[in-house]
């Protein structure tokens, strides 16, 4: 559903390294794959004005019992068909390279941020104006993209058409979303300054320069792309936020249940947050319908419920998912009244309709001690009437120690997995790393253990087995191997280049020389196709080095060799 006009292949385009390279909206492409217009037709239901799109459709509309009138914002999260290619895919790489892993562009889903307006209109059938404007985009940024939808959706609502193209080539002409960058981003004659953060900023900080004198034309500052209000999402079930983290950060089945699209979508994209800067590796959806392509696959009692997080709103779901193990029924979020009273865990079978008290109904027994401090904390806030954004900041400082408490043993085992720096050899294929071990990982949690950094008590030992058993772990540590493997291929590149090859090739016949230059060749397109971390100037040497070891061939090997190697 593409109203930009954006159809050129990628696998015709040629390879992009710099925005000067970049064609006519390919820069649109790197925030956005398209711009949706969800309208309501009174035959058909929800219908897409510019192409057929079912899924979206069905995502882009408040189920009809959610009775939301006026303005409301929420995103879902659907599976990228089998057969599509990703736009600029090898420029795209290389800006996510330096992206925190909670923000690094989706591999196999969307996300839709919507706008839906419903709001009386006599002089239709139906009575009520109903349409969304929608973005789908690869990025995580719900934050900047509902913000860039306050600004976006309004005008099209009024104009129509015409604004939505001129906003269309407004994007078009925005840099690229590259980690570490400061951003102006004009847009339908507001200007927006983010910053895009980088896995490199310290955690719980955020990195946006004050307002400059030279910011007079700069409209919004937003100090965070991505993160939503924790408290206000986890207020509704403020006393099992600690469990909660554990079912998160374990992979668990979680299901919530909302009264409209807006609080189902915070909530999952809350629970998704609260174990960064763990990227939650498994399936999530801030908005599930009936209608979604996954709903027998994910609603089926033949097996165990996936591990996903799903949002859902339609009481038909408080039937089709009551098997699920972990339900979390949120209340109506604009009803902050007083501290919610109910502090026990509620048992599963009580969970019949949507009418049921909020709560966490499960009888999952948490591994750790309850944290009574926070607790006290966030309570002591609300009665003081502290601000919501300093309640948000405690929360969020919370869940990151404890994650990195949680996370810290593991990645000290890692990089005792990694060889000496000694045992790479220049002429030898770089070594490899050691496999994990999980005895020996348990054994050094005795004296290096969670301890060290987090007050918690409990069975640290289980949620540390339970974990390793999750996606969760399984895609951390591939990152990880990954990471370290490409170290092992930098440093061992950077010996190589050490070498005195000209030296060295005096001693072989023709044939080992060029087989020499043939691997070098290797090394280097890997290098540069990998990104590897290598210092600088290294990629220039090892160029210089192929150079003249081929000029010490005859002249017609010279010629064989300096023709660029066939795709």
């Amino acid at each position: 559903v593409d109203v930009t006009g954006n159809n050129a292949d990628p696998a015709e385009r040629t390879e992009v390294a710099e925005d000067a390279l970049l064609l006519p909206w390919d820069r649109f492409s790197a925030w956005l794959h398209c711009i949706c217009v969800v309208g309501f037709d009174l035959e058909l239901g929800q219908a897409v004005e510019v192409r057929q799109k079912t899924s979206i459709c069905y995502l882009s509309f408040p189920d009809s019992n959610s009775g939301c009138l006026g303005d409301t914002q929420f995103c879902f999260r659907f599976r990228q068909g089998s057969n599509r290619k990703s736009s600029l895919g090898c420029f795209l790489e290389t800006t996510d390279r330096d992206a925190p892993p909670c923000l690094k562009r989706e591999q196999g889903h969307y996300y839709g941020y919507v706008y839906f307006r419903q709001v009386r209109d006599k002089s239709l059938k139906r009575g009520y104006f109903q349409k969304s404007l929608v973005l789908i985009s690869k990025l995580p940024y719900v934050t900047f993209f509902h913000s860039l939808l306050k600004i976006m959706a309004p005008e099209y609502f009024e104009k129509q058409e015409p604004c939505l193209e001129a906003a269309c080539n407004d994007i078009d002409r925005w840099p690229t979303p590259l980690p570490g960058r400061i951003l102006t981003l004009p847009i339908m004659g507001v200007v927006i300054k983010v910053r895009i953060p980088t896995c490199y900023d310290k955690p719980g900080t955020s990195q946006l320069v004050q307002s400059a004198q030279s910011d007079s034309l700069v409209s919004i500052v937003l100090p965070t792309i991505h993160e939503v209000d924790l408290f206000r999402c986890f207020y509704p079930v403020f006393f099992h936020i600690q469990m909660l983290w554990e079912l998160v950060l374990l992979g668990e089945a979680l299901v919530v249940m909302a009264p409209s699209p807006a609080e189902s979508s915070d909530t999952v994209l809350a629970l998704v947050s609260c174990i960064s800067p763990l990227r939650y590796c498994t399936d999530f959806r801030p908005y599930f319908t009936i209608h979604d392509s996954e709903f027998k696959e994910y609603t089926t009692r033949t097996q165990a419920p996936p591990s996903v997080i799903l949002g859902v709103t339609n009481p038909f779901f408080a039937k089709t998912l009551q098997h699920w193990p972990h339900i979390i029924r949120i209340g109506d979020m604009k009803q902050t009244g007083e501290m919610a009273k109910q502090m026990k865990v509620k048992k599963l079978k009580n969970l019949k309709t949507l009418d049921s008290k909020p709560g966490v109904y499960t009888a999952y027994k948490p591994y750790l001690n309850k944290d009574e401090e926070i607790i006290k904390q966030l309570q002591k806030g609300v009665q003081q009437k502290r601000p919501s954004a300093a309640q948000n900041a405690i929360l969020r400082r919370y869940f990151l120690e404890l994650t990195q408490s949680f996370i810290i043993p593991l990645e000290r085992y890692v990089a005792s997995l990694m060889p000496l720096q000694k045992s790479i050899s220049p002429w030898k294929s770089p070594p490899q790393l050691r496999p994990f071990n999980q005895q020996d990982f348990m054994k050094t949690l005795e004296k290096a253990g969670p301890q060290l950094t987090s007050r918690l008590k409990g069975d640290w030992i289980g949620l540390y087995r339970h974990f390793l058993k999750s996606s969760n772990f399984d895609g951390w540590f591939r990152n990880r191997r990954r990471e370290m493997t490409q170290k092992l291929e930098a440093l061992h590149l950077e010996a190589l280049c050490e070498e005195d090859l000209e030296q060295r090739i005096q001693k072989h016949t023709e044939v080992e020389t060029v087989d020499l230059v043939l691997k070098l060749k290797d090394k280097l397109s890997q290098a540069e196709r990998e990104q590897l971390p290598v210092r600088t100037g290294t990629l220039g040497k090892l160029k210089a080095h192929i150079e003249a070891v081929i000029q010490a061939l005859p002249e017609d090997l010279q010629g064989i060799l300096h023709k660029p190697s066939s795709p």
